[in-house]
């Protein structure tokens, strides 16, 4: 038993992965068994070993050349598949996985893609010919990979046979994007055309007009040269040389083509940037021998090799000069770090790059870890010496975080997108089917491999807090956007000038124009009111017509003046109808000239009507002859009117209202009318506000004078009415907005005319149709005499003593009912002790005062 021990202690062998496959098993990778099975292509070692030029025998060959960071691209497959089938996702389903190398070749690829098309749980595992594969079973639902652009593209060929979806964690070649030639092709990264224009627009904002170009012999390098050729030469960008490298490692004259390069770029000592296309092994390769020439220029680097720790830690790498790349984007990839970390103790009996990683990295234990991925890359092209498995663990928990050092985080995520893509697509098929059946779908009904399911017009991508950029949320579009095709990442604003959009829209609405329009309920009360008022005009002209002679009408300033007022107030009601309708450069114009001017004159009337009143009850003789100088009934109404004229002709000349959309509003368009100027409204509205408060003045005077034909005091209401409804006015109509705008200014309109109109004639014309008994000139000289005596008697009593008066003032009333003789005898009588007592107190101007009083009303 000890030699035993010692027997295998001492054996050497070689690793089975470094051998020729013997049977399809032998093919195989990694492999975990699961109801859905996915596969995976990674060029984990970098060339085949070839003993000849030209091979004999349709074999695949040895693979060698252990790559580290497709080994870590491997692992990123697997530690995703794993974070699906430990969470929630696929409830109860279980993801398995069949990874191959590809060994960087398109032959080997194709191998393994003829495995993954083989019919599923057959023995013989042999693909099927037929005229329609919709119902064919094959041994994976999906692919991820492969990495190099030309290998994907012969992959994609054959999946498209059975449309098996393949998903690209690194193939960024522009055809890949066509559709019709790779239906069933997706990737996470973006094509090179996006790359190719960043770097052709740092190339021109750099100021650089003359380059170098150097790419590879495959149609990624060829598509590369050609998409960056057209977009420098727009930016008038020259090309001193373009330089193909051969694509694969395995061609013996790759070395021969590298020292012609450096020749070249030698020789173009005028060109110091230089755009590099190639795989890592090539820059690898390229860079080691550039170093040893002392070539130092500016490299822009591609997404391939921009970030390749293989390239960073190549020895005096830094005399190349600088190096400026392009690179995916990263996301968060801290999970997988904790997965390197306890890399040492996941099981490596199906994972052969694994039990290959373990032992080279244990047989170059001594080497620094700058020389680390050379060492392991070069030990596997030979014989490895066994060593005791606790040896190779206790090697590789030393050093465990070189693994992590050498991760690329742009391409691990890529990869993590991948897998999770596929994993929610797979997701939305299980929801109505039982998927622990292999058998549940087929791999063509994946059309759309998908973290999230895609989002419908009308909603855009949110991300979510995953790492994933694939992974998100569905969210309706807000008010006034919209999208119309899936999966927006935003949604389109609308033009808010002439368009909105409901919550979650896949399109734009015009907006529907809006004004206070006549079959408006409010607008029909506003019109009912206006039309009522009016009736009440034409009844109050009718009711004055009849009753021309009698003392009520006279005494309001006679039939012109009543006339006058009431044509005032029907303009006024027929304003509202201005504002009613849609607004027209006409009405607009019209509708608040029209008010004015008409009002203007309203209230000029009832002041002379006020000024009339006071002048005639005014038993002040220094008032009286200031009243009297005053008094100019037409030119103080041509005036005030005149002066409300001219501010509304400056108006109209200088800032006339127009019509005007309000867009403001986010579902409609406002026609208004736009004053044109704030401060000619504003003017207009204040005359107004003066000429009543003048008004208000002269009748408050006024408000003791006889009862039944007093208007003083209703003149003081109807101006209080206006002042509170304007008052009232400005604020509301400031706040308010809209459409119901006009109706704010028809209703206070409608307020202070019916407060002026009702406060002005009702009380008269309730006078002459209940009270007739009073509206008799006897009766009406009877109460303005018995007014004048009382205020003039009291008048007398200031200007001389009480003692030498109160004899001789005798007051009597006398009948209106007695005859008409007798009853101007009495008022004889009672005139004469007044005269005297006037005369008595040498008062010139009272000795006549009540007759002209009365002649005077």
């Amino acid at each position: 038993m000890a030699l035993l021990m010692i027997l295998i202690t001492c054996f050497t062998a070689i690793l089975a992965t470094s051998q020729p496959c013997q049977t399809p098993d032998d093919f195989v990778a990694v492999t975990s068994p699961g109801h859905i099975m996915i596969g995976g292509l990674f060029a984990i070692h970098e060339k085949m070993l070839s003993s000849e030029d030209q091979p004999r025998r349709p074999q695949i060959q040895k693979c060698v050349g252990f790559e580290v960071s497709a080994f870590l691209q491997t692992l990123a497959m697997i530690h995703s598949i794993e974070m699906i089938n430990n969470s929630t996702l696929l409830s109860g389903v279980k993801l398995g996985y069949e990874i191959y190398d590809t060994c960087t070749e398109v032959t080997a690829a194709m191998a393994a893609t003829l495995r993954f098309l083989s019919k599923f749980n057959c023995s013989r595992e042999t693909v099927e010919f037929q005229c329609d594969y919709s119902n064919y079973m094959p041994r994976v639902k999906a692919v991820i990979g492969a990495g190099y652009s030309e290998i994907t593209m012969a992959v994609s060929r054959m999946l498209n046979l059975q449309l098996i979806p393949q998903v690209s964690y690194e193939s960024t070649a522009e055809i890949l994007s066509d559709k019709i030639r790779f239906p069933s092709f997706l990737r996470t990264v973006p094509s090179d055309f996006y790359q190719t224009k960043a770097m052709a627009h740092l190339i021109q904002k750099s100021g650089w007009n003359w380059i170098g170009i150097i790419t590879t012999d495959d149609d990624y390098g060829r598509l590369a040269l050609d998409t960056f050729a057209i977009q420098v030469a727009a930016n008038n960008v020259c090309i001193a040389f373009k330089e193909v490298f051969p694509a694969f490692l395995s061609d013996n004259t790759i070395e021969v083509r590298i020292n012609q390069t450096l020749e070249k770029i030698i020789a173009e000592a005028q060109v110091n940037v230089i755009v590099v296309f190639l795989r890592r092994f090539h820059v690898f390769n390229l860079f080691n021998k550039a170093i040893e020439r002392n070539i130092h220029k500016i490299w822009i680097a591609s997404d391939n090799w921009s970030t390749a720790t293989k390239i960073i830690t190549i020895p005096n790498v830094k005399k190349i000069g600088k190096v400026v790349g392009f690179t995916f984007r990263r996301g968060n990839i801290s999970s997988f770090h904790a997965f390197l970390q306890t890399l040492h103790t996941y099981p490596n009996d199906n994972n052969k790059p694994l039990r290959e990683y373990a032992i080279l990295f244990s047989d170059c234990e001594h080497v620094k870890d700058s020389d680390l991925s050379q060492c392991i890359s070069n030990r596997s092209q030979g014989a490895l010496t066994y060593k005791a498995k606790e040896d190779v663990k206790r090697n590789f928990f030393k050093r465990n975080d070189f693994l992590w050092h050498y991760t690329e985080p742009g391409l691990i995520h890529s990869i993590q997108l991948a897998v999770f893509a596929l994993g929610y697509a797979i997701r939305d098929l299980c929801q109505a089917r039982d998927c622990q059946n292999p058998n549940a779908f087929q791999p063509w009904e994946q059309t759309l491999s998908k973290c999230s399911k895609e989002c419908s017009p009308g909603e855009m991508k949110k991300t979510t807090r995953s790492q994933h950029t694939c992974c998100y949320e569905c969210v309706s579009c807000p008010e006034n956007h919209y999208s119309n095709q899936t999966d927006m990442d935003h949604c389109v604003l609308c033009n808010n000038e002439t368009h909105w959009a409901p919550v979650r829209s896949a399109m734009c609405l015009e907006k529907e124009v809006e004004y206070l329009n006549w079959n408006d309920s409010l607008a029909l009360l506003l019109v009912a009111l206006s039309l009522l008022g009016i009736i009440f005009v034409l009844a109050i002209g009718i009711i004055f017509t009849r009753n021309l002679n009698t003392p009520v009408v006279k005494s309001s300033g006679g039939l012109v003046v009543c006339y006058v007022i009431l044509l005032c107030h029907f303009l006024n009601f027929a304003s509202t109808g201005f504002f009613i309708g849609e607004p027209q450069d006409f009405t607009c114009k019209t509708r608040q000239t029209l008010f004015g001017v008409s009002f203007t004159l309203c209230i000029s009337c009832i002041l002379m009507k006020s000024l009339k009143i006071l002048l005639a009850f005014s038993f002040d003789p220094n008032l009286q002859n200031f009243l009297k100088c005053l008094y100019k009934p037409v030119p103080i109404i041509f005036t005030c009117t005149g002066i409300q004229v001219i501010i509304c002709a400056l108006w109209l000349i200088f800032a006339a209202p127009t019509v005007e959309e309000n867009v403001s509003l986010p579902r409609v368009i406002i026609l208004e009318c736009e004053e044109g100027s704030t401060l000619a409204f504003g003017t207009m509205l204040g005359y107004i506000a003066i000429l009543a408060f003048i008004c208000f003045i002269f009748a408050f005077k006024g408000r003791k004078l006889p009862e039944n034909y007093n208007e003083a005091k209703f003149i003081t209401f109807g101006m209080l009415i206006y002042f509170i409804a304007w008052i009232t006015f400005i604020p509301v109509y400031a706040t308010t907005f809209g459409k119901y705008l006009p109706a704010v200014e028809i209703i206070v309109i409608l307020i202070s005319n019916y407060g002026i109109l009702c406060c002005t004639f009702f009380p008269k014309c309730y006078v002459i149709l209940c009270k007739q008994e009073t509206n008799t000139k006897s009766a009406f000289l009877e109460l303005i005499y018995s007014y004048s005596s009382h205020s003039a008697g009291n008048l007398a009593m200031s200007h001389a003593s009480l003692d030498s008066t109160s004899s001789n003032i005798t007051t009597t009333h006398p009948s209106p009912h007695g005859n008409s003789a007798a009853w101007q005898k009495s008022k004889d009588l009672q005139v004469q002790p007044f005269a005297q007592t006037c005369r008595d107190n040498g008062t010139k101007v009272s000795k006549t005062f009540p007759r002209k009083r009365i002649s005077s009303i």
